[in-house]
């Protein structure tokens, strides 16, 4: 266990400059480009609705389950009041979770918590595969999960740093686009039941507030997370 555990802690040495430079700029192809996006976007979901779900316990509604769609949707499933502050946060944390996440996995990339960083995420991957509800879901995370822990066990560090700084970027920016479509969709009243319109129904702010602290938030998070891994 001493052992795991110096592992679990051990610092990296800082990429080289060009790596964190090249990492962001395939993340932003990856988010950019609608191929590419429409393949990876899943994965911005699971951190979407794992936010869902880590509000509902921590504001102690009953979580009943998360629910992954193959068109990318998600849904998370919980019992409680249908009004009050539980309901609110954990409507709010859904859209605000990637950037959030992303902003987290910056920081630990910053102090060369590399490997600290992967074995939580795989944690989180089996703490969602566990609230899963639908087949669909299950294979997603198994699928994710699974090239997380051979990521672990096979991969050298330096192939490490590099993936685990593609996925902070992936996260920072794919925070972002997500909200960008929202907004799309409301505009076309495509998202009636979109998490910004049911905050709506929950309080006396419109949903187009609620789009826009979704954005300001996830905007922050990119720009405060490319502040920590300057390379400068």
């Amino acid at each position: 266990m001493d052992n795991f555990w110096a592992h679990l802690i051990k610092v990296q040495p800082d990429p080289d400059p060009w790596v964190v430079v090249v990492s962001a700029l395939v993340a932003l192809v990856i988010v950019g480009f609608r191929m590419s996006w429409q393949l990876s976007r899943g994965l911005i979901t699971i951190a979407h609705e794992g936010g869902h779900a880590l509000m509902a316990l921590v504001t102690r509604r009953k979580l009943e389950g998360i629910r992954l769609h193959s068109d990318t949707s998600g849904v998370t499933l919980t019992r409680g009041r249908p009004t009050g502050p539980g309901m609110i946060l954990t409507a709010l944390a859904g859209y605000l979770a990637p950037p959030l996440l992303g902003l987290a996995a910056a920081w630990l990339t910053a102090q060369g918590r590399i490997t600290l960083l992967i074995w939580t995420v795989l944690l989180f991957l089996v703490c969602m595969l566990l609230l899963i509800r639908n087949l669909y879901g299950a294979l997603i995370l198994l699928t994710t999960g699974g090239a997380v822990f051979a990521l672990i066990m096979y991969a050298a560090a330096e192939i490490q740093q590099v993936v685990a700084l593609v996925a902070v970027w992936f996260l920072l920016l794919g925070g972002i686009r997500p909200i960008i479509e929202l907004q799309q969709k409301r505009r076309r009243r495509q998202a009636r039941d979109s998490d910004a319109d049911q905050l709506a129904r929950l309080t006396f702010l419109p949903g187009g507030f609620y789009v826009f602290f979704f954005f300001l938030v996830s905007l922050t998070a990119a720009v405060f997370g490319g502040y920590l891994m300057n390379p400068l």
